[in-house]
């Protein structure tokens, strides 16, 4: 079967084949690394991590690229306050967030590049910008792109200039000629640190976001590649300008596959911390050990929304013991040299990876296998389970010590799981509730309900 994407350009599932036989060259809008990654920022990750073990696996030679954007507003912002040079800032966070991506099973990319380190790639698409009359300087001293000046502007979010100008609610900033231009070198301010301000020949300023990624992406990947990924919310306008500048500069396709993760909610609410419902990485491994957070990731769609709430991580963690629990039951599970992929749950699996990457449809095989191995003690459907499970990232440690690991829980643990329970009977999801009952009956907690409440007592 040949590996079908979805493709947000012509909005259709498309078979994928690289430009290059044998060989993909993708790029993924990383971190503004000016806090600790949040649930939403591993959401996106583990979207692409997912890919690009799956095309490796698929035979193809991957060269993957994910940014740090290390200059931006809201890191001069950050650093002011804490009266630190910018560096300082983005190195501590960059450190912050390689351990509590590495801590979900997320591997890290083949090039990772700083944008202060491609400033001078950045200029120099400016420049090219500016002689083809499709970038301009403003009074103020920003440089600015022309939008109305590039053909097809709007392809990929499907809307036409009138439309995007229609729903423009600010006036026009001082110095655009159009609300739709975007800033491509931002003049440097009085107030400005030094360190937030690079030499140029368009003065002394930095890079707007949008401009970073296409010149990251062509010096990495070359000015035309395969796939170019990142959340749904960069569909415009960040991708969009970015086609429109990297196209504008070089005067050819700039990606054939735009692919896109879905929104990420918190109990069915969009994540904000003015409605108290946002959680860093490190939040969530407080009470969930990382290969749950993953596993309960790759339950849903890349494409689908995800809703992120305790109760789905309590079901998320006893589904995974399931798993587990079935490698136990054999003394050892040999590892496979190879997946044999016309074995029936082996093709399976591979039938659903190759359209579109649907690892809900991937993680169904896995519970198969399981069910395989509890019925029959095969040690071969065993050793499949774990060989397609380290495809996903699952499943790689010794399930004895998984399972006595997710076993341990004090009375503060018990007590929140059973807060967690009502909540879940409450809304009415009684899937929820009735799992975690069964993950704390299978740590030895039985828990007895009365008209008083829910009362526990250790098995």
């Amino acid at each position: 079967m040949t590996l079908r994407i979805y493709n947000t350009l012509s909005r259709q599932v498309e078979p994928f084949t690289p430009i290059e036989p044998s060989h993909v060259r993708m790029y993924v809008c990383g971190m503004t690394i000016y806090d600790l990654c949040h649930v939403g920022h591993a959401r996106m990750m583990m979207a692409f991590d997912v890919v690009s073990r799956w095309l490796r696996a698929s035979g193809y030679k991957v060269t993957y690229v994910r940014n740090i954007t290390d200059i931006d507003d809201k890191i001069i912002r950050r650093a002011l306050e804490r009266n630190i040079p910018i560096r300082q800032l983005t190195d501590e966070m960059i450190a912050a967030m390689h351990q509590d991506i590495a801590s979900i099973g997320i591997e890290p990319p083949t090039h990772e590049p700083r944008a202060t380190e491609y400033v001078p790639q950045m200029l120099e698409m400016i420049q090219r910008l500016e002689d083809k009359g499709l970038a301009y300087r403003a009074a103020g001293g920003d440089v600015n792109f022309a939008v109305r000046k590039f053909p097809g502007y709007g392809k990929l979010s499907g809307k036409s200039l009138d439309e995007l100008r229609a729903g423009e609610r600010v006036a026009v900033l001082e110095g655009k000629e159009d609300p739709l231009d975007f800033v491509l070198w931002k003049s440097a301010k009085p107030e400005e640190p030094a360190d937030a301000k690079y030499a140029s020949p368009f003065g002394p300023g930095r890079p707007g976001w949008h401009i970073e990624c296409s010149a990251m992406s062509c010096a990495l990947l070359g000015e035309h590649f395969d796939i170019h990924g990142g959340g749904m919310d960069l569909q415009f306008p960040h991708h969009e300008n970015e086609i429109a500048q990297s196209e504008g500069a070089t005067g050819q396709t700039f990606v054939n596959v735009w692919m896109h993760n879905g929104f990420l909610n918190v109990d069915n609410e969009k994540m904000s911390k003015s409605l108290g419902n946002f959680f860093t990485i490190r939040d969530v491994l407080k009470s969930f050990d990382g290969e749950t957070v993953r596993f309960f990731m790759l339950r849903t769609h890349y494409r689908s929304p995800f809703n992120f709430s305790d109760a789905n991580l309590e079901d998320a963690r006893h589904a995974l013991r399931r798993l587990y629990t079935a490698l136990a039951s054999l003394e050892a599970v040999p590892a496979l040299e190879s997946i044999d992929w016309t074995q029936p749950q082996a093709a399976a699996f591979r039938a659903a990876m190759d359209e579109d990457f649907n690892t809900p449809g991937a993680v169904a095989v896995l519970f198969e296998l399981a069910a395989e191995v509890n019925r029959s003690r095969s040690v071969d459907a065993a050793a499949l389970l774990k060989a397609l499970g380290a495809v996903l990232g699952l499943l790689q440690q010794s399930p004895r010590a998984f399972l006595q690991g997710g076993g341990t829980l004090d009375e503060v643990d018990i007590e929140r799981l059973i807060e967690q329970r009502a909540a879940a009977k409450k809304s009415r999801d009684f899937a929820a509730a009735d799992a975690i009952r069964r993950d704390l009956a299978e740590r030895g907690i039985v828990l007895q309900d009365s008209a008083q409440g829910t009362t526990w007592v250790k098995a």
